[in-house]
């Protein structure tokens, strides 16, 4: 594992309990940053805050449980995170849903705008609190962790498609909008990795990813982490506004 220098920094981190998100817990952990992990599950915040402690006794790490399409709950959780922390320096908008799948005309409407509220309402939020933050200090790195589905749109999952792509709009928005800032603004577009997310999806959806893959393979979720903490860092520079993908070969544009 290359050592990334996150000495420092204070990282929140959406959806943080479980998968990617854990996952780059543990990468910017062992980089030297705190951590605020975010997520609507206690249980499982609790098993993650248990666990990165066990890794180091000096860890700096808190939760907070959120609901990420709220906004007072959103506002709540920023100004906790900054009142145990003293600042944050990075923002990883890792929560999501899949939705399950189905036909676009057969999907249920509610369904379909509750993946839109987590996927993208959700990061709007976390970054309509925190940005004002990060402009204060005049530095922050937020990274959108959105999908291949949402640069090729996967049959049977138009809702979660659907609000990827609009994620990945709202990344290149935001990415202008702050590029003189201090605050680079970035997604990721994985393809399928093997996250508590394949509960809700059908094996004949599962199959059709993985069929996509020259790789032959998911993605493992600290692959993923390598990448997403190393957009998290200083050394990431002159990039924004930008889509980097981690594919297995899928996307080839």
């Amino acid at each position: 594992m290359n050592q990334l220098d996150l000495k420092g920094r204070v990282a929140v981190i959406t959806g943080g309990a479980q998968g990617i998100g854990f996952a780059c817990a543990e990468r910017m952990l062992a980089s030297g940053a705190s951590l605020a992990l975010w997520d609507v599950n206690a249980t499982k915040l609790q098993e993650a805050a248990s666990a990165l402690s066990a890794i180091s006794d000096q860890a700096q790490v808190s939760t907070v449980l959120v609901e990420l399409t709220d906004e007072a709950s959103v506002q709540a959780a920023s100004l906790a995170t900054i009142e145990a922390h003293g600042r944050i320096d990075i923002l990883v908008n890792n929560a999501g849903i899949t939705g399950g799948n189905g036909p676009t005309w057969a999907l249920d409407p509610a369904v379909w705008r509750r993946v839109i509220e987590v996927n993208l309402m959700g990061p709007f939020l976390t970054c309509r609190a925190i940005v004002p933050h990060m402009l204060e200090n005049g530095y922050g790195r937020i990274v959108n962790i959105a999908s291949i589905a949402g640069k090729e749109g996967n049959p049977n999952a138009s809702h979660y498609s659907a609000s990827k792509a609009a994620l990945i709009g709202l990344t290149k928005s935001l990415g202008k909008e702050l590029a003189t800032s201090g605050i680079l603004v970035n997604a990721v577009t994985p393809a399928a990795a093997k996250t508590a997310l394949f509960e809700s999806m059908k094996q004949e959806h599962i199959d059709f990813m993985l069929s996509k893959i020259p790789m032959a393979r998911f993605l493992q979720v600290d692959e993923a982490a390598s990448l997403i903490c190393w957009l998290a860092s200083a050394d990431c520079a002159f990039s924004t506004g930008a889509v980097f993908d981690i594919s297995g070969g899928r996307a080839s544009y």
